[in-house]
C-alpha cells in the first residue's frame, strides 16, 4: 500500500502534492489535509481529484484531531509540512496510529526560537518498539545537505573534517520585503544568535554578525551570513571526526535593512502583547501581512545555489570538494507553480517519502538523512528536478 496522508497546504506543501501526483507508482492515493479546508481543495483541483482524492480540515496540534483522520484515511505513511510546532502532536498520532512519519524541518516549541532536535531524538525507542520509522529533515536543508555530507564521506573521503553548508538565493521577486518561506519560522531562525561547531563544543555568535562574501555558481558573488542550521546538530553526531561544521545564507541589504527596522520596533517578537483588549503575538501579525511565499512565483528570476564544501583527508593528503544544486526559479513556476525555495524543500520529501514507501529506507527508529546510504537519494534528485555537481577546489573559500 502506498497511500499518504499529506498534513499542510502552504507552498512547500503544493509542490510535495504535485510531485507526488506525477508518480502514481509510488503515491497510490494522495489525501491532503490543513487547518484551512480550502487551501487543500485549489491543491486538489491544480494536481487533478483522480490523484488527490480526499482533503480535509484538521487542527494539526490536536492530537484527538490527527488521530480521527490518520484513522479515517488508513495512508502507510504521513508527510509532515506544517509548521515544526507541529512535529510532536503528528509523531504522537503517528505512534497512536501505527503509521511511519515525514518531516522537513526539527521540532520547536511555539513560544522559544530553539531548534534542536532532542524533542524528536526522544521518539526513538518509541518508533523502534513500535516497528515504525520517523524521517526526520527530508528537505534541501536539512535534508540535501545531509545527503550530500554522506555522499562526500562515502565517495571522496577517508575522513571529513571541515563542513561549510551554503545556502544562496539569487533570485529577484520584486517585492520590497517577502520572505521565501513561512515568514513566521524564517524570521525567527536568522534573529536568533549564530552558532556553529569547532573542536568538541559549540560557538555562539551574535544574529548576522559573521559575513563571507562568495561567488556561488550560476549566481555570482553574494554576501553570506552565519546561522544556526539544524543540520548541523545532526551532523556532528553522526560524523564525530568533524573539526568544524557551519552553516552559512546569502541575504541582500535591503532585507537585512527591512529586518532590522522591524525588529527595533517588536515586530518579530514570539511574546504576546496587548492589543485593544486581546493578545496577538507580533510576529504571526506580521506573518498575516507579508507575502504568502506561495505567491511568489510568478515573475520571480534567477537562480538559487545551495551546497556543501567538505575538506577531508583521502589517502593521506586533504582535498576540497564542492557539491552543489542550482535551481530555476521560473522553471520551478513553470513545472509546477512554484517559487524555487518552494521546489527545493518540496521534491526531497517526495524523496524521501518514495524511498521509505519502496523499503529502500526503512528500519524501524527516528533517523536524520544521513544515516541511510545517500547513492539512491543522489540518483533521485537528478531524476526528479534537482540536478547536482561534484567539484574538487584547489582550497576551500573558508579560512580555517
Amino acid at each position: 500500500m502506498s497511500r499518504i496522508l499529506i498534513i499542510g497546504a502552504g507552498g512547500v506543501s503544493g509542490v510535495v502534492v504535485k510531485k507526488c501526483a506525477m508518480l502514481p507508482e509510488y503515491f497510490s492515493e494522495i489525501h491532503l489535509a490543513s487547518r484551512t479546508v480550502s487551501k487543500c481543495e485549489k491543491l486538489q483541483q491544480e494536481a487533478g481529484k483522480d490523484r488527490v482524492v480526499g482533503v480535509y480540515a484538521v487542527d494539526a496540534d490536536n492530537v484527538p484531531q490527527l488521530v480521527e483522520l490518520i484513522n479515517k484515511v488508513k495512508p502507510a505513511l504521513v508527510i509532515n509540512v506544517a509548521l515544526p510546532y507541529q512535529d510532536l502532536p503528528i509523531m504522537d498520532a503517528c505512534l497512536e496510529t501505527g503509521v511511519h512519519y515525514l518531516d522537513t524541518a526539527n521540532y520547536e516549541p511555539k513560544d522559544e526560537a530553539k531548534f534542536e532536535y532532542s524533542w524528536q531524538w526522544a521518539y526513538h525507542e518509541k518508533f523502534k518498539q513500535a516497528g515504525l520509522m520517523a524521517l526526520l529533515g527530508s528537505g534541501f536543508d536539512p535534508g540535501v545537505t545531509n545527503v550530500f555530507t554522506a555522499y562526500a564521506a562515502k565517495h571522496y573521503f577517508d575522513e571529513v573534517q571541515y563542513l561549510d553548508i551554503v545556502d544562496c538565493n539569487g533570485g529577484d521577486h520584486g517585492k520590497a520585503f517577502a520572505t521565501n518561506f513561512n515568514p513566521e519560522i524564517n524570521i525567527r531562525e536568522i534573529t536568533q544568535r549564530g552558532k556553529y561547531w569547532e573542536n568538541g563544543e559549540w560557538h555562539e555568535t551574535d544574529p548576522i554578525s559573521v559575513r563571507e562574501d562568495l561567488d556561488y555558481p550560476g549566481v555570482g558573488v553574494r554576501p553570506s551570513y552565519l546561522l544556526f542550521h539544524e543540520e548541523l546538530e545532526s551532523l556532528v553526531k553522526h560524523f564525530p571526526t568533524l573539526k568544524r561544521a557551519r552553516f552559512w545564507m546569502t541575504f541582500g541589504d535591503a532585507y537585512l535593512n527591512h529586518l532590522k527596522v522591524l525588529e527595533g520596533i517588536g515586530m518579530t517578537s514570539i511574546h504576546p502583547i496587548d492589543f485593544q483588549g486581546q493578545q496577538i503575538i507580533p510576529l504571526e501579525f506580521l506573518k498575516a501581512v507579508l507575502p504568502n511565499p506561495g505567491s511568489l512565483a510568478e515573475g520571480y528570476e534567477g537562480m538559487t545555489c545551495i551546497g556543501t564544501y567538505v575538506t577531508g583527508i583521502k589517502d593521506g593528503k586533504e582535498k576540497t570538494i564542492f557539491i552543489y544544486n542550482n535551481c530555476d526559479h521560473a522553471k520551478c513556476n513553470e513545472e509546477v507553480g512554484a517559487q524555487a525555495v518552494s521546489y527545493t524543500t518540496g521534491v526531497p520529501a517526495m524523496i524521501g517519502a518514495s524511498l521509505m514507501l519502496q523499503g529502500e529506507w526503512m528500519k524501524p527508529g527516528v533517523y536524520n538523512m544521513e544515516q541511510f546510504d545517500p547513492d539512491i537519494f543522489m540518483q533521485k534528485l537528478n531524476k526528479y528536478g534537482l540536478p547536482w555537481q561534484v567539484v574538487e577546489v584547489e582550497k576551500s573559500p573558508f579560512s580555517k
